[in-house]
This record gives structure tokens, sequence and C-alpha cells, in this order.
């Protein structure tokens, strides 16, 4: 079993995969203009609108959402995998895969968003809605729809579990079938309550956790601060191969720095577009911007923390795949939260193990919440108009059956099925963004065209050009509707 997974996970993350991710984010990046730079400003200001309504969430409980899927254990196991795989390189490779991902972010969140449809009342949206109605390929989107069921709702659960379960067990001593068991009663107590539910939950917990976490890793750093020019000077020389201990794992470095970068900030995955679709905006590009912005919370800010945690208190292997030991400063502790909670117990002794496992308690249960809404949105997808109330519990049952079979396996096996759930959507998915770029790159310059003339950019898909835009054609009412219905006598809602 453990063969075949793994031979499995080696053809969808071959080079190939890796080099997609790069040069997708520069491409966009250049024909963005980088807007992950020119509009950092607006990113900031969207991102705190609360407006919100019936059928849609308030922009701050999208990137809420969002950022519960993004901020997991890749942040924290993560994170140390790919210092213990590539090297402190692989987390300057980490830094360019968000700044560029970025750009790939705001393209699939801004898609997400322009085709997104209303069903049961609630806003639902993600790249099988945008491969079908801005592509109008059905199959590949029914295709992307059933991959992202199995990858969210069987596959990448577990990853998230076994990481919580092994830190509770290494800072409390409770056995992982105990926590494991705890955790699927109060997920199941959350994801029966819906797609509300999730967002409120992760509005309030999200931003708790993760300011948190950042102000232990700077009380940290501080405690190690005539050390941060040195792991600074390491990290970059380490990336390009100039280090004399890590010159030789230059490849590995930007292996592992990507397919961890991609694994935490989810860009170009597919996964954002989710919760991007769910918020009420007046323009698609509103919410591109804030996922855009989701992406330097979660690696430049969270990635980060637990980097400079590890590497300034030195509390890590690196030993290559298929290579000799490099550094074995921990002995043989599995790659995982252990270094994160190794590294805090050597600044804060007592206090390491229980605070990373408290952080991580959170991190991943939103993140398992996140995946869920994912699995249930494609499967709405999949069942269209007909709501097939068995398929639902089915897979409330196999996904809480997944998360509680993931936290008592091997953390090698349930990094590799999470592995090959995000190697396969992120294939699928860059693919089908590729082919919509004219339109959504039409829309950027759209809201740049109604920001500099001073408005509030409303968005009109007609006016565009862009088909397939149903909810925003025919049932979105534009604030000016009312004025123009007095002026002619009609009503022109859309």
């Amino acid at each position: 079993m453990e063969a075949f997974v793994g031979w499995l996970n080696n053809i969808i993350w071959s080079p190939a995969l890796v080099y997609l991710c790069l040069g997708v984010g520069l491409f966009y990046s250049i024909a963005t203009k980088f807007l992950q730079v020119r509009h950092i400003g607006d990113m900031g200001k969207l991102m705190f609108d609360r407006n919100s309504s019936e059928a849609g969430v308030s922009s701050f409980q999208a990137i809420s959402m969002s950022l519960a899927g993004r901020v997991g254990t890749g942040n924290i196991a993560g994170v140390a995998t790919a210092i213990a795989f590539g090297g402190p390189g692989a987390v300057f490779w980490m830094w360019v895969m968000a700044f560029l991902g970025a750009s790939t972010g705001f393209i699939e969140a801004t898609l997400g968003q322009v085709y997104k449809t209303k069903k049961d009342g609630q806003f639902r949206g993600g790249p099988a809605f945008y491969i079908e109605k801005g592509l109008g390929v059905k199959w590949y989107a029914v295709l992307f729809a059933i991959v992202t069921v199995i990858a969210t709702g069987a596959l990448l659960p577990g990853v998230q579990s076994n990481s919580l379960t092994a830190s509770v067990k290494n800072a409390f001593d409770i056995s992982p079938w105990v926590s494991g068991i705890i955790v699927c009663l109060v997920l199941a107590v959350i994801i029966f309550g819906g797609v509300k539910r999730i967002a409120k939950t992760a509005e309030v917990v999200v931003p708790v956790m993760a300011i948190g976490y950042i102000v232990v890793a700077l009380i940290i750093v501080f405690m190690n601060i005539d050390q941060l020019p040195e792991v600074i000077g390491l990290i970059f020389s380490s990336a390009f191969g100039a280090d004399a201990a890590f010159g030789g794992i230059i490849g590995a470095a930007i292996m592992w720095g990507v397919k961890r970068g991609i694994y935490s900030n989810e860009a170009g995955q597919g996964t954002g577009p989710h919760a991007a679709a769910a918020a009420e905006v007046s323009h698609p590009a509103k919410q591109g911007l804030v996922q855009a912005f989701s992406i330097y919370i979660d690696t430049l800010l969270v990635c980060s923390a637990t980097a400079f945690m590890i590497l300034i208190t030195g509390m890590y292997n690196v030993t290559p795949e298929n290579g000799d030991a490099i550094v074995t400063t921990l002995g043989e502790m599995e790659p995982g939260p252990g270094y994160t909670q190794e590294a805090v117990e050597s600044v804060l002794p007592g206090f390491g193990a229980p605070i990373v496992a408290i952080t991580l308690i959170f991190f991943t249960f939103t993140t398992i919440m996140a995946y869920y809404y994912m699995a249930e949105t494609n499967l709405a997808y999949i069942n269209g108009e007909k709501r097939r109330v068995w398929t639902e519990y089915l897979l409330k049952f196999v996904f809480i059956a997944m998360t509680l079979y993931g936290s008592v396996k091997t953390a090698g096996l349930a990094w590799t099925l999470g592995d090959i759930g995000v190697g396969s959507m992120a294939w699928l998915n860059i693919i089908a963004i590729l082919f919509l770029t004219k339109p959504t790159l039409a829309i950027l310059r759209d809201y740049e065209a109604q920001k500099k003339a001073g408005k509030d950019p409303v968005f009109d898909p007609v006016k565009l050009g862009i088909k397939g835009a149903d909810f925003w054609e025919n049932e979105y009412k534009h604030p000016d509707a009312s004025e123009k219905k007095a002026a002619t006598g009609t009503s022109i809602e859309k």
C-alpha cells in the first residue's frame, strides 16, 4: 500500500509540477504588473469589509475561512519537513512561492467570484463552476469536482489530525485514539451546522490563533536576536547552493520549498476559490485581492514564524531523501511538529510542547473544517439541481472516519496521501485558469479603471463581454439599479 502511494506521489509531484507552479506564478505576476505589490493597500482595506447577506458571508469571514484552510499543519509540521529534507534554503523558496503565488491566488479567487451561483440559499463556487461556465467543458469540471471531493473529503483531513494528535501525545501524553475521537465529535457538531457555522467559527478562531502564534515566535526570536543575521544569511546562502554544508542539495531546497509552500498557502491548488465564492462583494476583483493577501499572511507571517523559531534555536535535522544526514541535532526525531515544540522548549522550558500543541489544535481543526466545506461544495456541484441528501450524509461519515483514521496512522503515510490530493487538484486547476487568463485580466483592468475614476467598483459582465456569469447577470442588484429604474420606468435589476 505505502509503496504504491509513494509511487503515485512521485508521478504527481514530478519536477514538472514544481516548475509549472513557479512559472505560472511568474507569468501572472508579470501579466498583472505585480498586483501583489501595487494593490497591497487595497488588500488590507478590503480584508476588513464586513458586509454580508443571507446568501453570502463578509469578506472578513471569507478570508477567515480561506485562512482556516491555508493556516494548518503545513505552517508548523510542513515547514519542519521542508527544512528536514531541503535544508534552510527551502524557506526562501517558500517565500518565493508565496510572492508569486499571490498573483495566482488572485486569478483563481476572482474566477471563483465571477462564476459563483446561489444554491440552497447560499453562494457556491470554485474551479468546477468556472471550468464549466467559463471554459464550457463539463466533463473536466466534473473530473475536478470528483478529485476535490476525494482529496478534501478523504485524503487531506488525515494530515491535519495526524499532526494534531502527535503534538498532543508529545505534550500531554494523551493517546491519539482519545484526542482523535474528541476532535471528530466536535467536528461533527460544526459540519452539521452548515457553512454559516463554519464561517462564524473561523471568524473568531483564525485571527486569535494566528496572532498568538506569531507573538510566541517573536518572543523566541528576540530572545535570540543576536543570531538573527546569521540565520537570514543561512537561508539565502542555502537557497542558492552557496553554503558549504547545504550547497549540494539546492534541487531539494527548491523542490521542498515549493512543495510545502503550495501545501501551506494553497496558491493554484484550487481550494481558495471555494471560500472566495462565498463572499458578498460588488466586484470579483475585491475578493481576489483579499485572497491574495491571505497567502502573504499564511506564508510570509505564519510559516516564517515557524522557520525562524526552528532555525534560530538550531532545533532541526537535515537529511535529504536518499542522501546522508547533514544535521542531526534532534537525533531520530521524525520531521513534524516536534521540531517546533523543541524550538520553543529550548527557550521556554516546560512551555514549548503545550504551547505548540494548543496552537496546532486550532490550526488543524479550522483547516479540517475548511476541507469539509470544499468537499461539500463540490459534492453539491456533482449533484446538480437534485439534492441527494444521502450523499451529503455519506460525505460527513467518510470525512469524520478519515479524520479519525489519519489521527492514528504514521505521519509519513498521512503526508503522502495529502500530497497526492494537493498535487492532483493543482494540476487540474492550473491548466484551467491558464485558459481563463484573458477574462480575468479584463476584470482586473475594469476594477482599476473604476478605482481610478473614484468609484466603488461594481461588476458588470455584459459590459466586459464575459459569458456564463449567471449570478451577476440575473440576480445581483447593482447599487445604481433603482436610479436607472426611475429614469427609464422599467426594472433593470440584475
